[in-house]
């Protein structure tokens, strides 16, 4: 049937029609108007479903008639594009119950109808063409359908041959008639930039007019251009950023150009064109809408002997080079007309019109290259006539389909780069279809994993029963199945939960049905508490068997009139995090509950740390077959003595990918999807057989193909426009080996992942001759995040930071071990312990024995202090040498060294500035023999020499503050600074390889300290942005909602450094955590503070 755009047909049903379990509605179309309603169907209460064009697409929109239908809303579901092009479509929808199911073509999506919308609450009517609606009223318009309809078929009933019959059920209003008479439009493809297409011009009376329709997808192009000689003036209209551009062609400098009416005309879509010349103006009009103009000085030339270029290029003056500033046309176009006469574009095919260059005639090659959407992660789809490309930015993906992500997978990965403490975004499935979303990473040696959610406040219950129930929804930071990732990516999880209650039972003694309850990440019932396991299905007082009540298994089975509580871990991995608690016994007298959920926490990386080490170059892991075809991506750490090896190796009939190190400093990527085989290589300036780790990432796509070797510039292919895209495999996948069992990779690989999913490395192994579970050796890689004398310390999976000598703490030995001196307080660090030698001894004492004779100190420590004189520091021998570091009453730094044993002593004045100003100062004292090195605040730098001697012989202790017992041999400036000792802040003290504050601060690693008066642990000392919490801000970031009525409310906000000083107190806590027996004036029966 032809629809004119004003035409409708009406299809009523008897009810025998309808199918009870749904309806089927198919039919084909052409057309080649972008916009226009293929059928309409009406339901109760104002409910409906539209079918129809909008842009080239077709939109199936459904209503329930509680709001206005719109293409954009949430009801509408787009499918297919291009479909204006005079091309017969297929459509099929099927609609059973609330599910429906829409077909264009070959593709397919299947929703649920918005509103609820079943199939049986429609009107047994439906409309083609246009709204038919007799007798009802019409809120709504849309654009009638202009093109061809056929095989109209409605649960098996043939809708057109009912209309040929004149069945009473067909209502057809306006000229509809039963065969397709549309006007088939010639069109003509420009599909490089240098197609054109010549045609002369025709005789006119007054100027010129020129009308044409295009559609291309790229921004800027020439579309039409009219050059004079003898100094006449043409004209030049272009497309630049979307938009048309008139300008004139004449001699002398550049004119303007006229920015025509229409935007965005770079949108696949057809624009119509009218262009007219008349003496000495030039308009246009886009769409049939406005009309912009420009005047020239010059005459326009509009007799008939000229020509007209479509596309092509402008001329650069004389010769035939074309300006390289803007590129030919490409596209289509449609109805060209010169002088009101259509251009008959078959007769310039077969030569008899005009001329031409690189044009497909007859058909419109445009391709929609961002249906489907090959962008992932929500990036956004761009095109140009050759090629699509993907705006990753707000997605935490990068790459050409925004398929790398950005983030580390876990805080085990962001510790293994050196990052400290702070909030980070973590993606645990990489290119998975998990977003990024924010958590807390503490870097302890194994690190936390911090989740929080909405409430941590205590929350108090009361009139709770049975039928009117309290239920507390707990809502986190990431959805269910992000946390469900980091989970199964921990080694340990677990949440802190505590109950109190005071007759509030969690179980009836009658039939022991639960009272209380939490419900986990499966959404079961769980009626084992805190400190329990599940199949104990009690309390952790049962378990260790001190319940307030030795009949009951948990303390609020006890029923007793007072607080007590039952408290703990839940550690079950699988149950976690909780998502609810439910309480139904707070409504007896003197009834009440309150409970309060820790964060979740989860600790460690197993997938970071999976590892296999190959032994014989014939042995392999194998997988089942990597899918694929249009997209992959792998990543992995290896580290080896070998020269060469295959990483992994999949193969199919002929296409294959494989990676492999090639030689010690290359790594191949290399591919066939049917287009011949390709390879991206990446080439390090020094080996990677160096038994270090080094971290591969690989990924092909059906527009490149990308390999990085550690943090060295990335190797790319880019993918044919026009070739085959799916990787056809079929072998297994062979990891650490090929199929043939040659060139396989001697060493190790680990945390192995394709297209984000981890492969269990360790579990083949078990089970593989060859190779082995596990490797180890990691310090050789990562030994060097050890700052400040750390020493790196393998660990089965992964290393530790051991900061024993360092005056420095935390994971990497990067946070300053700082003390607050009050007044009149000492600390005295003993170089020999009060014990003669023995094996307890420790290595520190041996080091300084006997006639032990130093000849070079180093010393670097930080201060603040508001006080003159003060005592830093001085170090004393058993033979009257000693060494002081004091600030004079001017606040000038002065070393004094007594190293000679009749001589005064050196001193030395460093007026660098006045440094008892209340700022934190850094010192560095380096002496080689005669010579010594000082440099304070890591810019003013001074070198000394002794007057005499330069062996320090026996040293005895340091002292900071104020020295206890003076010794006659000190000088007077010494012995008064010592006096008055120091007040203020010392931070990161090391004297060679010890460091006397920590050791001070942490007296029971040694019996070698004293402290006497007000000294107490500070971060006075921390630099800024060490050992501090970081905030890795992303604009995806949310935040947790506001709590919902009957949900636990927080009191007060939630503050990031609540969560360091109270999340990690507890980590640290955690195992010592212990229920309380209960009973009168224990903390179990005391009221909980709410």
């Amino acid at each position: 049937m032809d629809f004119d755009g004003k035409s409708s047909l009406l299809y009523r049903f008897v009810q025998s029609t309808r199918n009870p379990v749904k309806d089927i509605i198919s039919l084909k179309f052409k057309t080649r108007q972008s916009d226009g309603l293929l059928l309409h169907r009406w339901g109760r209460n104002g409910d409906f479903f539209t079918l129809e064009l909008v842009k080239g697409r077709l939109l199936l929109i459904t209503n329930s008639g509680t709001a206005s239908p719109s293409p954009s809303g949430p009801g509408s579901v787009a499918l297919g594009s291009l479909l204006d092009d005079q091309h017969w479509h297929s459509v099929l929808l099927e609609h059973a119950r609330q599910h429906m199911t829409l077909s264009v073509d070959r593709h397919s999506r299947q929703f649920q109808a918005w509103g609820q919308l079943s199939h049986a609450d429609l009107d047994p009517e439906i409309s083609f063409g246009g709204i038919l609606a007799p007798g009802k009223s019409v809120t709504f318009q849309r654009k009638h359908f202009d093109g061809c309809l056929e095989n109209i078929n409605f649960n098996g009933e043939d809708i057109i041959d009912l209309a040929k019959k004149h069945r009473p059920q067909i209502l057809i209003r306006g000229n509809a008639s039963f065969s397709c008479s549309q006007p088939q439009s010639v069109l003509v493809t420009f599909p490089t930039a240098g197609s054109r297409l010549v045609l002369p011009g025709s005789p006119a009376q007054d100027g010129v007019s020129i009308s044409f329709q295009f559609r291309t997808w790229n921004q800027a192009g020439l579309l039409l251009s009219r050059q004079h000689p003898r100094g006449s003036t043409g004209f030049v209209l272009t497309l630049r950023d979307g938009a048309l551009r008139l300008g004139l062609h004449q001699p002398g400098p550049d004119p303007p150009d006229l920015h025509s009416p229409g935007a965005g005309l770079n949108d696949g879509q057809w624009h119509s064109v009218s262009l007219t010349a008349r003496r000495n103006q030039l308009s246009v009009v886009v769409d049939q809408v406005g009309v912009s103009a420009v005047h020239t000085a010059l005459p326009l030339e509009t007799h008939a002997d000229g020509s007209y270029h479509f596309g092509g290029c402008l001329s650069s003056g004389s010769g035939s080079d074309c300006e390289a500033s803007l590129a030919g046309f490409q596209g289509c176009l449609r109805l060209i007309s010169i002088n009101a006469q259509e251009v008959d574009l078959i007769s310039v095919q077969r030569g008899v019109l005009g001329n031409f260059s690189s044009l497909d005639i007859d058909s419109c090659g445009i391709r929609d290259r961002c249906l489907p959407n090959r962008c992932e992660h929500g990036g956004r789809c761009s095109q140009t006539w050759t090629a699509f490309h993907c705006n990753c930015s707000g997605t935490g993906y990068t790459g050409a389909t925004c398929r790398q992500p950005l983030y580390e997978q876990s805080c085990e990965a962001y510790k293994h780069r050196g990052e400290s403490l702070g909030r980070y975004y973590v993606d645990p499935d990489g290119s998975g279809p998990l977003q990024p979303f924010p958590v807390f990473c503490n870097m302890t040696d194994v690190p936390w994993t911090v989740v929080q959610h909405n409430s941590s406040a205590l929350t108090r219950v009361k009139g709770a029963d049975q039928n009117n129930p309290h239920w507390a929804v707990f809502q986190y930071e990431a959805s269910l199945e992000q946390l469900r990732a980091i989970i199964a990516r921990a080694r340990h999880c677990q949440q802190m939960l505590e109950f109190h209650c005071r007759r509030s039972r969690l179980r009836d003694p009658q039939d022991g049905t639960p009272l209380s309850w939490w419900v986990g990440s499966t959404h079961g019932t769980r009626t084992y508490w805190a400190g329990s396991m599940p199949e104990a299905q009690t309390c952790a007082c049962g378990l260790a068997g001190n319940c307030v009540d030795s009949q009951h298994l948990c303390n609020c089975d006890a029923d007793q009139d007072e607080w007590t509580n039952d408290t703990g871990v839940l550690s079950y991995k699988e149950h976690l995090p909780v998502t609810r608690i439910v309480v139904a016994d707070a409504a007896r007298p003197s009834s009440a509950a309150a409970y309060r959920l820790g964060p979740l926490l989860c600790q460690g990386d197993r997938s970071f740390w999976n590892s296999a080490s190959f032994h014989t170059e014939t042995s392999y892991l194998h997988f089942p077959t990597l899918h694929a075809e249009l997209s992959a991506d792998v990543s992995f750490f290896f580290k080896t003595r070998a020269s060469s090896g295959v990483f992994l190796e999949n193969l199919g009939i002929t296409d294959f990918i494989s990676l492999e190190l090639r030689s010690p400093r290359e790594v191949a990527f290399s591919f066939d999807v049917g287009n011949g085989p390709c390879e991206v290589t990446v080439r390090a300036p020094g080996p990677l057989n160096d038994d270090r780790w080094h971290l591969v990432r690989a990924e092909r796509n059906i527009k490149e193909a990308w390999l990085q070797v550690d943090l060295l510039p990335p190797g790319t292919h880019t993918a044919p426009e026009d070739g085959h895209m799916r990787l056809q495999l079929n072998s297994q996948l062979f990891v650490g080996g090929t199929a043939t069992r040659q060139r396989g990779f001697l060493g190790c690989i680990r945390s192995l992942q394709l297209n984000g999913k981890v492969l269990d490395l360790e579990e083949r192994a078990q089970v593989t001759p060859g190779v082995q579970p596990g490797c180890p050796g990691h310090c050789s890689t990562y030994g060097h995040l050890c700052h400040n004398g750390g020493r790196c310390q393998e660990r089965s999976r992964g290393f530790s930071c051991d900061c024993e000598l360092s005056a420095f703490s935390g994971p990497f030995c990067t946070q300053e071990v700082s003390a607050h001196f009050g007044a009149g307080s000492s600390v005295t660090y003993n170089f020999h312990e009060f014990y003669p030698l023995s094996t307890n001894s420790s290595p520190h004492a041996a080091s300084f024995h006997g006639d032990m004779t130093l000849a070079r100190e180093r010393i670097t420590f930080s201060f603040q202090t508001l006080q003159t004189p003060s005592l830093l520091l001085y170090v004393d021998s058993f033979y009257n040498k000693y060494l002081s570091v004091i600030l004079a009453k001017n606040g000038s730094l002065q070393i004094r060294y007594k190293l000679g044993l009749h001589e005064d002593p050196d001193v030395f004045n460093f007026n660098f500035k006045n440094m008892a100003d209340g700022h934190l100062h850094h010192v560095k004292i380096n002496r080689e023999e005669g010579v010594i090195f000082v440099e304070v605040d890591q810019k003013a730098r001074s070198q000394v020499s002794l007057s005499s001697g330069m062996e320090f012989n026996a040293v005895k202790s340091l002292v900071l503050g104020k020295i206890l017992e003076p010794s006659d041999h000190v000088d007077e400036d010494t012995a008064r600074a010592g006096a008055r000792g120091f007040s203020g802040c010392l931070s990161a003290l090391q004297f060679q390889r010890t460091a006397p504050l920590k050791a001070a601060l942490h007296p029971g690693r040694s019996g070698r300290t004293s402290v006497l008066g007000p000294v107490a642990s500070s971060e006075c000392g921390a630099r800024p942005g060490v050992g501090r919490v970081r905030e890795h801000k992303h604009p995806r970031a949310e935040h947790p909602g506001a709590a919902e009525q009957g949900k636990p409310v927080e009191t007060g906000n939630r503050r990031r450094s609540a969560l360091i000083g109270g999340v990690f107190l507890a980590v640290a806590e955690i195992w010592a955590v212990s229920t309380p027996g209960g009973g009168p004036g224990s903390p179990a029966s005391q009221a909980p503070a709410v």
